[in-house]
């Protein structure tokens, strides 16, 4: 019989709960077994025993020390550290919870200070010229209607290229509003402006291929799913011939259609709801990105700046 209290046992009965119950997205589950598994290796040989739950359980706060310093001298940056030592956190409150082990060295354990970096939109005339230069890409006139269409649903939407990739036929003809199922299946509301709409239509209107409801609505040139890869190199090709810094991406889009929203006067918690973040926190780093280019603005035109 298999043993159920051995430490990688309780981890995949952990993140098991996580996907049942929590609903957790896939990639997130993913992410918590590679860091979590590497955390019981570390501890294992650090203290010479096998991982299970006596070893769980005699984990001080010296030893989460040395296991920071550790994963920093193979490489891990800050950040990388902080989202590793959440999941480790996010495991022992199970534990504690289920398995009665200890959990108050690993909860005490302060996460390295690192900068969030802010958000990289690209300007209102920027984002124009970029749809207007994807156009231009490919002498295929349904494959431009169709990366014009895509750019145009992350910029005038504010979806992630992967929420636009996963629209299906049976999604259109698109209405005044569509329901998207986003990270960790929250699903959100948001108004489909007339742009878009006209763009996934003159998209359907040229695509060569047929339709069934549940076929993706992004069809890639031989006729499968179109790849987001794609699309990123098409923007790549048309931000070079444009002139645009490197950060201009598909996220970027995004970005962008969140910090003029907020330029235009949006209210912050209507802008989290549009772009799906859990958090208001997530949200906030486009007050900093408003207040950065206000004192830029501030600094070159103010006589003593």
């Amino acid at each position: 019989m298999a043993n159920l209290s051995g430490g990688f046992d309780l981890l995949e009965r952990w993140l098991a709960r996580l996907s049942a119950i929590g609903g957790m997205a896939e990639k997130t589950v993913d992410a918590y077994r590679h860091d979590v598994t590497n955390y019981l290796h570390f501890m294992s040989e650090h203290l010479s025993a096998r991982s299970s739950k006596t070893m769980l359980a005699k984990v001080n706060i010296k030893d989460m020390r040395s296991w920071m310093a550790h994963s920093r001298r193979s490489g891990l940056s800050p950040r990388s550290l902080a989202r590793a030592l959440s999941a480790v956190k996010t495991f022992y409150r199970w534990l504690g919870e289920t398995q009665n082990i200890p959990t108050t060295a690993v909860l005490a354990t302060r996460s390295p200070k690192f900068e969030t970096p802010l958000p990289r939109p690209v300007s209102k005339s920027a984002a124009v010229n970029l749809i207007d230069q994807i156009d231009l890409q490919s002498t295929d006139t349904w494959i431009n209607d169709r990366n014009v269409a895509v750019v145009t649903l992350l910029y005038g939407c504010g979806l992630r290229i992967s929420e636009a990739l996963s629209l299906r036929f049976k999604d259109t003809p698109l209405s005044e509003v569509l329901k998207i199922t986003g990270k960790g299946g929250k699903e959100r509301i948001i108004p489909i402006l007339p742009i878009a709409r006209s763009a996934i239509s003159n998209y359907l209107h040229s695509c060569p291929y047929p339709f069934t409801p549940n076929d993706f609505l992004f069809r890639g040139a031989r006729g499968g799913p179109l790849n987001q890869r794609i699309i990123q190199k098409v923007m790549e090709q048309a931000r070079m011939q444009l002139g645009l810094p490197s950060t201009t991406s598909p996220h970027s889009m995004r970005h962008s259609f969140a910090t003029h929203l907020l330029e235009a006067g949006g209210d912050l918690r209507a802008i989290q709801e549009l772009l799906g973040h859990a958090s208001l926190s997530s949200t906030q780093a486009y007050t900093a990105v408003d207040q950065a280019r206000l004192m830029e603005v501030y600094k070159k035109a103010h006589p003593k700046a």
